[in-house]
Parts: structure tokens; sequence; C-alpha cells
């Protein structure tokens, strides 16, 4: 990871804003009715897993277990709660909705949200401080027992690293196991870009990084599963040996039509 990571913990809730953060916290988990980010869709509350337990047996079958963030292992997408933070929600959400039917590549689509919301290091400090990341119900428990296991577990994301790093060191994730984008800012703390090499700031960033996984992993025959909500996921078989689809927070209609296994909650993978 390079220095733009803002190696914070994640930060207690304030009291001023525990409801707020046990609200997101009911809806992330599918219990909650109020609005926001995190709430879980009707589509995911309904929507049937299919070939769990298979799915649970690839995870046995894995050495290396790979995560997509974003509506993945936390309920939000990082990028629209940091515009919305920093008063851009309405301009980067018109922009997410082209990206996503087709109008532009991944990485112009970055670059435009980006150049709309121009976070301040401050701001981002901040918005890491003020509204940390909720975690996807179970998700704790799923990589302790991948890890407990002695499973290799792996952050990829379109994400970024700075607002990533808390949520690894939270589920006990070496940030060198994170691969993110990261935001750039010149010596007084303004946005000036974002690193253009990363794999993950590209279309096909995900099989990159998988592909670099495999390469520095000791034994190349182990077997690598990739988990995700979204197309960039699913894409990433191959290199990835596998790819199960999670629902949890937000359904993909694309992405569970395609997906051989597909589940709603990351118990459903622990074989219990």
């Amino acid at each position: 990871m390079s220095g733009s990571v803002l190696s914070l913990a994640r930060p207690a809730a304030a009291a001023t804003n525990g409801h707020n953060l046990l609200a997101k916290q009911l809806n992330c988990n599918g219990n909650g009715t109020s609005g926001g980010a995190a709430k879980t869709t009707v589509a995911s509350a309904i929507t049937p897993p299919k070939q769990p337990q298979l799915a649970a047996k690839v995870i046995q079958q894995s050495q290396i277990v790979c995560f997509d963030v974003d509506s993945t292992v936390i309920c939000e997408e990082g990028i629209d709660e940091l515009a919305e933070f920093c008063g851009k929600g309405s301009e980067v959400a018109r922009v997410t909705k082209e990206a996503m039917g087709g109008a532009m590549t991944f990485r112009d689509a970055l670059k435009i949200r980006l150049d709309i919301i121009r976070p301040t290091q401050q701001q981002v400090r901040d918005f890491i401080q003020e509204r940390p990341s909720t975690l996807s119900k179970n998700v704790k428990r799923f990589v302790a027992h991948l890890k407990a296991e002695g499973k290799q577990v792996y952050l990829i994301s379109g994400g970024f690293d700075s607002l990533i790093a808390p949520v690894a060191n939270e589920l006990g994730i070496p940030l060198t196991n994170v691969y993110a984008n990261k935001m750039l800012f010149d010596y007084m703390g303004e946005y000036d870009s974002f690193d253009i090499n990363q794999p993950t700031s590209r279309s096909g960033g995900k099989a990159e990084a998988i592909a670099l996984i495999k390469n520095k992993d000791s034994n190349q025959d182990s077997l690598i599963t990739m988990i995700g909500d979204g197309a960039t996921d699913l894409e990433a078989v191959p290199p990835a040996n596998y790819f199960i689809g999670f629902g949890g927070n937000v359904v993909r209609p694309e992405v569970y039509r395609r997906a051989q296994y597909y589940v709603t909650d990351f118990e459903q993978l622990m074989g219990q």
C-alpha cells in the first residue's frame, strides 16, 4: 500500500451519531425500514440463493478468497457516500448511472466523479471519522472462519484504499492484501488526481489483481474464489477459479442470472 492510505483504525461511534449508525446497521442486516445508502433492497430480501451448499464446498476447497468491498464486505458504495458527504451526491449519482449504462469506461467514470467531488485530504479524514463503513451481516465472522481455516483473504475494490483501510483493519486483513485505487493529494492536502497505475483503476482491473495474487502465491495450484455483487467481480473468472455472487445488500439482476453460485448471507458459505 502507498503512503496515500490513511491508516486510521475504525473510530468508535460518537454519541451524537450513534442512532444513525444503529439505523444503518439495522438496514444492512435487512431488519430496518428507513432509507439510506446502506438499506437492504426488497430484491435482496426475497432473492433465493443459488446452490449455497455447493458454494460452501467451493469455499472449503479454495486456498485464496477474494472479496469485493462496496455492497459486499460493506453495505455502502464508498464513492457515493463520500460524494454525499462533500455535497456532490446528486451530481455523482448522474455520472454513476451513465457509467452503469455503458456510456463510458470505468476509468473515465472514476475520473469524472473524482473531478466533481475533489475531496481534500482533511475531508477524507473527516468522512472516515464521521461515517464509518457498515460491515455486512456475518462478514466479520466469515472472514474469521476463513483465517482459522488457514486461507488467504484479499480485498479487491474499485474504491479507494484510504476508505478501505479501516475496514481491512477491523477484519484483520493486512493492508498488503488490499488492491484498491489511490487518491493523490498535493502538498496542501488538496485533491490532485488518482494513481492510474493501480490495476483496479481500469476496466478488467480485478482480473489483473487476481493474476498478480496468483503469480506471487508460492503454490501455483491454489484455487482462488472471488465473491462480489457486481459484474466486474463476475468477470474476474478467469484468472479466478470460481465466482460466488453476493446479494445481501443489493441484487444486480445480470449478475444473479449469470452466476452459478449466489448467496445473500455470508453464513450460507460457512457450511453450517
